[in-house]
């Protein structure tokens, strides 16, 4: 139903020829201590959409945030949330399966009841989840985070991070919660998918090209979980984290950081955990000293859904929820999200009592108010009409999405081990099993709104066209004969399908066994939030059915789709070959059966190792060298069976010929590393070329290798090419003995190489000088140059 305009009088903060600074201060000084205390307030209509299935859609085993259910008990109207203003709609597309249509009708007529329920009629801003695409219903659904990982391709997640936001900002989406930037340091935790990897300068680079992508749509990117969420205690959601600040500061910041400084995000979520103690929500230090103090932050700090009351009722660091919202605001929150808790009625009675400064909320007001001006919502012709204009022609699963989505799905797919029959003959009998092998599912993550929404709307399917990789393996090998058994599911421990798995197998000359995750979320899946795992075991019965293909004598090629890598241990040496998919979106069964079949020239590099064994050995490669070797020290064995940057391909590659700038460089300079990387086979391929570097003696225990550089080198067969690393000593920066970053003086060790355990080349940079504090405005990256070698067979 249309509504109809409202005559709005003009007041000087409408007026655009004016300073965005100054127009927030002139609507700033025209708000009442309510009106601005409501800016950093946020409202979920979860039940609105859906009243006639609301006790079905929202009961507690559904939740699709933590708590949801206790938290939605009070809900307010949402003209009775709005009766001063509102800061944040949340959710409106991404809460239950609507079309672009009846997402932007809705979205009207929440904004106009914010508009219609306050004096000065400010309008909310609109967020949603766009992990893995725009989490609404019939939107594209890209591998998840942990495959962009693998394709080591910023370039390539910058134009996907782009298409995500041209459709949310067609239909009025002002910001997406997304990048992850969380560092995975162990693979039991259930979030690992929703990472970019394991090492810094990875998430960094592909981070801030998210970043890049979906703000130049337009839409605000929000990095999250600052900080250290993702190194909790037993890999448990939600778990305290025992990390010193040196480890923060050297391992889990640094992705932020450069994202702020390269990219210009807008905005920062802050992480559940408590670091030491100190929950971030709660933890000026991080939130206020570094990340706006030093690193000159300009935009909004939102709370990750309900952290703010969870200060007071899951980290028992405040008596209720007003002393939870004091805690965050002073901490340098802005904006309370999904829901107004901690910032409500019993906040602004401490401010009005002086147990609060106003100028706290003034300051996170303003912050919030110049988002809102920079994205015309301040201006005077600004109509939520006119702000979803494009949901009538968006298509959310365009042909031009999915053509994305599948390249980044080829990209991702990583070749662990071609063994003996890769790629797959394309005649005789071919055997399908395992249960990843007919589920969709299996290819999107916990973000995924077939995966966080429609488990509520069985009838709904999937929403998308997402054909499985036995669909796929029945149109890529068209002469194959081709058997399906799934042998067992994801889950659970029923063994009956055993037999007529094997029995498919011993009748075929090749088996594929389809095994891994199930994404989902609080222990409704194997993988994703709050679905953390014991071990690195396959999950149910998946490992006991490989062990039974095994032994039959027929050549069974494993596939693992997973959002976490599992142990492999007892199932390399006996595979005729290994892959391992992460989670490769719509498009992935294609893609998993072009690189089968050979169509698809496997170019996925791994962004976390794969394990030996099911135990937490190994932790990830970024290892001092009391971690990263196995010794008579100990009984454990922390070497991967696949080290970090693995991955094979159908063609071979030799990289030499290292040549270092100067033997000598000052703390403050550049040198440059270059090697020539050639294919040394009969097909076209890529390879990653990777640097890393080792600090041989420093003041504090440095890791054995970093990656400070990467590559992606298209070769023709015989072609060779020149690549040349700029390397700046800023990328030698480490936190000190006193937590200052600094260069110094030493012998760095320089390794060029196609993995972080294939590093044939070794070369020696002596810096010289004096130590050197390095801040904010250092280097965070390694500029790459790719030159063809005349002569040789490529283009």
């Amino acid at each position: 139903m249309a509504t109809q305009p409202v005559e709005v009088e003009t007041q000087p903060w409408h007026d655009v020829s004016r300073p965005v600074a100054d127009r927030v201060e002139l609507l700033l000084a025209a708000m009442t201590l309510e009106e601005k205390l409501a800016q950093l307030g946020s409202r979920w209509l979860r039940k609105d959409l859906n009243e006639d299935e609301a006790e079905q859609v929202f009961a507690p085993d559904h939740n699709v945030a933590p708590m949801q259910d206790v938290f939605s008990a009070g809900d307010k109207p949402l003209d009775e949330a709005s009766r001063h203003g509102l800061g944040h709609l949340t959710r409106v597309y991404g809460s239950a399966p609507v079309t672009a249509a009846e997402g932007a009708a809705e979205l009207v007529r929440q904004h106009h009841v914010v508009l219609d329920s306050h004096r000065l009629r400010i309008p909310a801003l609109v967020h949603e989840e766009c992990l893995t695409g725009f989490t609404t219903y019939g939107a594209t659904v890209y591998p998840a985070a942990i495959a962009w990982a693998a394709t080591f391709s910023p370039d390539l997640v910058e134009r996907m991070a782009a298409a995500i936001g041209r459709d949310m900002a067609a239909v009025g989406v002002h910001q997406g919660l997304s990048p992850v930037l969380d560092v995975v340091r162990d693979y039991r935790w259930g979030r690992v998918e929703e990472t970019m990897g394991e090492d810094p300068y990875l998430v960094s680079m592909l981070g801030s090209a998210y970043v890049r992508g979906l703000q130049s749509a337009g839409v605000i990117a929000t990095l999250k979980h600052f900080a250290g969420y993702s190194a909790s205690r037993g890999a448990r959601n939600h778990g305290p984290v025992s990390m010193g600040r040196r480890e923060l500061i050297d391992v889990i910041l640094p992705p932020f950081e450069a994202a702020v400084a390269t990219a210009a995000a807008g905005s920062v979520m802050n992480s559940y955990s408590d670091v030491d103690g100190v929950p971030a929500g709660a933890d000026r230090w991080l939130l206020t000293e570094v990340l706006r103090d030093a690193w000159g932050f300009a935009g909004t700090v939102v709370s990750d859904y309900w952290a703010v009351p969870f200060l007071a009722t899951m980290h028992h660091i405040a008596a209720d929820d007003a002393e939870a919202g004091a805690l965050a605001l002073a901490a340098g929150i802005d904006v309370e999200l999904p829901d107004t808790i901690g910032y409500g009625a019993a906040l602004l009675a401490k401010v009005r009592a002086g147990e609060v400064p106003e100028e706290l909320v003034d300051q996170a007001a303003r912050r919030l108010l110049t988002q809102k001006a920079d994205l015309g919502l301040l201006d005077p012709e600004w109509t939520p009409e006119s702000s979803v204009l494009g949901a009538a022609t968006v298509e959310l699963d365009s042909a031009a999405n999915r053509a994305l989505a599948r390249e980044i799905a080829e990209r991702s797919v990583v070749l662990l081990d071609p063994g003996s029959v890769l790629p797959l003959p394309a005649t005789g009998r071919l055997a399908v099993v395992g249960p990843c092998s007919a589920e969709p599912r299996t290819f999107m993550g916990c973000y995924a709104f077939p995966n966080h929404v429609l488990p509520r709307h069985p009838g709904l399917g999937l929403g998308i066209e997402v054909p499985t990789v036995l669909d796929a393996l029945r149109a890529e090998l068209p002469d194959v004969d081709i058997s399906h058994v799934a042998g067992c599911e994801i889950e659970g421990d029923d063994r009956s399908g055993f037999a007529a798995a094997v029995a498919a197998a011993r009748d075929a000359d090749v088996c594929v066994a389809f095994v891994g995750d199930i994404a989902g979320l609080f222990a409704h899946g194997t993988s994703g939030e709050g679905c953390d795992a014991p071990d690195l075991r396959l999950p149910g019965v998946q490992g006991e059915l490989l062990a039974e293909l095994l032994d039959t004598g027929t050549p069974v090629v494993v596939v693992v789709v997973s959002g976490r890598p599992y142990a492999l241990g007892d199932v390399h040496g006996r595979a005729a070959g290994l892959v391992q998919a992460f989670m490769p979106g719509e498009e992935g069964g294609a893609a998993i059966a072009g690189v089968l079949s050979g169509r698809v020239q496997p170019t996925g590099k791994l962004p976390v190792q794969v394990p030996r064994g099911p135990g937490a050995q190994p932790g990830t490669y970024l290892q001092p060298p009391l971690g990263a070797e196995s010794t008579d020290i100990s009984s454990l064995d922390p070497t991967p069976l696949f080290p970090f940057g693995h991955g094979r391909s159908y063609t071979t590659f030799a990289v030499d010929d290292l040549r270092i700038s100067a033997p000598t460089v000052p703390t403050d300079g550049e040198f440059t590393v270059a090697a020539r990387v050639r294919n040394t086979g009969d097909r076209a391929g890529t390879e990653v070329v990777q640097l890393y570097l080792h600090d041989l003696v420093a003041q504090v225990v440095r890791p054995v290798k970093q990656l400070v550089g990467f590559a992606r080198v298209d070769l023709a067969p015989g072609a060779a090419a020149d690549v040349r690393f700029q390397v700046h000593t800023d990328r030698t920066a480490f936190a000190g003995r006193d937590l200052r970053r600094i260069v110094e003086a030493g012998d760095i060790d320089v390794l060029v190489g196609t993995s972080a355990a294939d590093l044939p080349l070794h070369g020696t940079v002596r810096l010289v000088g004096p130590t050197r504090v390095v801040g904010h405005d250092r280097h965070f990256d390694t500029p790459v140059e790719i030159a063809p070698v005349p002569g040789d067979a490529g283009p």
